[in-house]
């Protein structure tokens, strides 16, 4: 089985800065895809920030040129570097990866952590 392990959530003033991971671990071929998602409370899950193969990246428009997604393919980890963050940032994420397995892909979930930013 597969597990994404998530770390580095936590309270943080307007204008600070957090770092997310999530590592990959388990049995698996290879990792196509790994994303970060956001859910605040009463709203959808909304997708923040993309990772796809040959260093593609894609962001949300609310955290573009906030928020850096970066891999280390070597750890199988995804970070999230999150700088000026506001009080709507505020939310679980989530990560997300896409994983190549027993010769088909798979979609994994994290358990998510949660990001509080005060005013």
């Amino acid at each position: 089985q597969v597990q994404l392990v998530e770390s580095g959530g936590g309270l943080v003033q307007a204008g600070g800065s957090l770092r997310l991971s999530c590592a990959a671990s388990g049995s698996f071929f290879s990792i196509n895809t790994m994303a970060w998602y956001r859910q605040a409370p009463g709203k959808q899950r909304e997708l923040v920030a993309f990772s796809g193969g040959a260093g593609t990246t894609n962001y949300a428009d609310s955290v573009k040129g906030r928020f850096t997604i970066s891999r280390d393919n070597a750890k199988n980890t995804v970070y999230l570097q999150m700088n000026i963050l506001k009080p709507e940032d505020t939310a679980v994420y989530y990560c997300h990866a896409n994983i190549a397995a027993r010769g088909t892909n798979w979609s994994y979930w994290g358990q998510g952590t949660q990001v509080t930013v005060a005013s």
